[in-house]
């Protein structure tokens, strides 16, 4: 496994070593990772363009390395003066703008621990991370300014800030501010950075993972540089001329390095759309912003397939990267055609914070996820946990310097999941005898859709709640493209007049969208085992039987 250094830059940057009265302590370099990702910048050329950044109603501004390090400054001293402590949670709920990856970078530069977490979660899901986190403080932007009265009252959260002209909600037990005027109590306040070294906690990323309930994957400020150097260097080979945009949020791992790690190690610029993807907005930042790299998944690529983009709308991009679910084939061979872009398909995850197996330019294989990168180990073992030969399928593990160091007050699971130096993935994988390697699924029943997490469990609670579901299953079935989404099973009350339909709208009105079963199939029976347990796979079948018409 590659050694990865701190390197002179980031020494130099970081401020002397602490000392006590006996002269300086011995021990790890320092390295601060918003240091590393802005200030060295800024000293060596304020004026480079740092961020393009496009607001809901189109408006366009653009901010400079100089102007980012400002900003991120002016805000660490607000945080210092609000009462942050180091370590303390910062749980960030807001749009991809300046003020979002300011809020991250100020939090890593006072060595507290920003959470960045979903936009699409409910104000119940929001409630219980920042319960889970024990924030210190919460912000949000003004799309999701209801979100904010889900965390009044939670012991230790102090403060709300929010990005917003508009009214400001009424948080129960909180400080609650508009973001100028929170910024507005730092200006003018050096901040030193925060002694940290590279394994000082740096920030939390919430996944659902395997198991179906939010765990906090926690991770270190080496791991952003060891991304960098990995995947954004060796894989991407990232120049400062380049430019980045990746449909996939900031709140993922995956669009946290596109959007940050990526563009600011290398000096160069990224673009930030705060809207809702969609290919019609992707088509106008192609076409006005003209990235170099562009990073989706692939039920986003299928999307831009049946818009019927311009065949020359990816004419600026020299590499498209997918992540997040397995890439069909047929998929890979219709978009990489059309436009005429290559396509560099991955498998990462929360827990290894970005892509450790990755296709690389001009050697992409449809169907397959590609090379180890750089820094990485992997194994493929059987359920005994031995290892398995070439071409024989498995349970794929990795390791590399990136991995989080666990999850939050989750134990036991933490000791399933992160065994020594390894991490498993839980992807049944096989490896091909020139190293290629193929996804053949999940290992166990949590079902990815749209690259999200979604819990099989959290649906079929909810459809339970429905007074006519007797019976409920909800099991992943691939659409026309091949990606997977949530399909529910359920056999309703022998009276029951209910719909699909109607059961689609009331999973509508208590979960997230994208945990909402894209279709909800009733069946008088479904088949059960000879001691009464649901068979799983018997359900699938039959769902994918009635989707397509068999049996209908």
């Amino acid at each position: 496994m590659t050694t990865l250094d701190v390197g002179a830059d980031a020494e130099a940057v970081t401020g002397p070593a602490p000392t006590t009265g006996a002269g300086p302590v011995e021990g790890p370099a320092l390295f601060n990772a918003a240091e590393w990702l802005v200030t060295r910048h800024a000293r060596a050329d304020a004026d480079r363009l740092a961020i393009t950044a496009i607001d809901l109603d189109g408006s366009v501004r653009t901010l400079s390395y100089g102007d980012l390090d400002d900003a991120v400054t002016a805000l660490a001293a607000a945080f210092l003066a609000s009462g942050v402590r180091p370590e303390e949670r910062l749980l960030l709920c807001m749009g991809d703008t300046p003020e979002l990856l300011t809020a991250f970078l100020a939090g890593l530069r006072i060595g507290a621990v920003p959470v960045p977490v979903s936009t699409m979660l409910t104000p119940k899901d929001v409630a219980v991370l920042a319960r889970d986190s024990r924030a210190r403080l919460f912000a949000t932007s003004s799309e999701f300014v209801a979100l904010a009265p889900a965390v009044g009252g939670l012991p230790g959260l102090a403060d709300v800030v929010v990005l917003t002209d508009g009214d400001l909600p009424a948080v129960q037990g909180a400080r609650v501010h508009r973001w100028a005027d929170f910024v507005a109590t730092g200006r003018g306040r050096e901040v030193e950075p925060y002694p940290t070294v590279a394994d000082s906690p740096a920030f939390w990323l919430y996944t659902s993972g395997t198991t179906g309930s939010p765990k906090g994957a926690m991770h270190r400020h080496g791991s952003l540089r060891d991304t960098y150097e990995t995947y954004a260097s060796d894989v991407l080979a990232m120049q400062p001329e380049d430019v980045t945009f990746s449909v996939a949020k900031f709140f993922f791992a995956y669009g946290l390095g596109n959007t940050l790690t990526f563009p600011f190690g290398a000096g160069a610029s990224t673009v930030l759309d705060r809207s809702r993807p969609s290919p019609a907005g992707t088509l106008r930042v192609l076409t006005e912003q003209r990235p170099t790299l562009f990073f989706g998944g692939p039920t986003y690529f299928a999307a831009l397939m049946s818009a019927q983009l311009p065949t020359d709308a990816f004419a600026s991009v020299r590499a498209c990267v997918s992540a997040g679910e397995a890439f069909p084939a047929a998929l890979f061979e219709r978009f990489t055609g059309r436009f005429d872009v290559e396509m560099l398909d991955g498998i990462g995850s929360t827990e290894m914070l970005h892509i450790f197996i990755s296709n690389r330019p001009g050697r992409s294989r449809a169907g397959s996820t590609g090379e180890l990168v750089a820094g990485y180990e992997a194994r493929i073992e059987d359920d005994d946990g031995q290892p398995v030969p070439d071409g024989t399928p498995g349970n794929l593990y990795v390791r590399g310097s990136s991995a989080a160091t666990g999850y939050w007050q989750r134990t036991e699971v933490t000791r399933r999941v992160f065994q020594g130096p390894w991490v498993r993935t839980g992807d049944t994988y096989v490896r091909g005898p020139d190293g290629y390697f193929s996804s053949l699924g999940r290992t166990d029943d949590i079902i990815k859709a749209g690259g999200i997490w979604v819990s099989p469990t959290e649906v079929e609670t909810r459809l339970r709640e429905h007074a006519d579901v007797t019976t409920v299953v909800v099991v992943s079935i691939p659409d026309a493209d091949g990606l997977d989404k949530p399909v529910a099973c359920v056999v309703l009350a022998p009276t029951s007049t209910t719909t699909g339909a109607d059961l689609v709208a009331f999973c509508r009105e208590g979960l997230a969208a994208f945990k909402r079963p894209r279709h909800v199939l009733v069946f008088d029976e479904l088949p059960m085992t000879a001691t009464g347990k649901l068979q799983r796979f018997r359900v699938r079948e039959l769902a994918v039987a009635r989707l397509t018409g068999e049996g209908a």
